[in-house]
């Protein structure tokens, strides 16, 4: 862990692509014991898939665009400026709804959810993921699935 302050000018941050769209990573585990953060332009079509953090909490911050969550039994239809926060336990589900990229800011506490984008990155790159090594990835990285992730191509 990095004990300096961080400054990201833009086009700095290192991050991953997912289905064609950018996942900057902002701040990660190598710089902070306490919280990731993520600025995740999420493609038309993506749906996370159900699923539920034994021990992260998140947040999310629409910055762009149209996505619906499902938070426990309530859907939230999530514009520009709707803010989540999903404590551990709470089943969810994100799903890009619209016909065009959504853009959310992301935190992720503690930090290290990092490598798990990583992983899913490589994961999904070459189209629709296999349902069951997206789930052996979940597992690894404080996840329970509980229905599979979606994209459209």
């Amino acid at each position: 862990m990095n004990a300096k302050p961080l400054i990201r000018r833009p086009g700095e941050t290192g991050g991953v692509m997912l289905r064609g769209q950018p996942m900057a990573f902002l701040v990660t585990g190598e710089d902070t014991r306490y919280t990731s953060m993520f600025d995740w332009t999420i493609p038309a079509g993506f749906a996370t898939g159900r699923h539920v953090h034994r021990v992260q909490e998140e947040t999310f911050y629409m910055l762009e665009g149209e996505c619906e969550w499902h938070v426990a039994e309530e859907v939230v239809r999530a514009t520009p400026g709707t803010y989540l926060f999903i404590p551990p336990g709470v089943p969810h589900n994100i799903t890009n709804v619209s016909d065009k990229p959504a853009r959310v800011l992301m935190t992720v506490s503690p930090p290290g959810h990092e490598h798990y984008f990583e992983e899913l990155a490589k994961l999904t790159a070459a189209g629709t993921p296999d349902a069951k090594a997206i789930s052996e990835l979940r597992a690894r990285f404080d996840t329970d699935q509980l229905s599979a992730l979606t994209t459209r191509p």
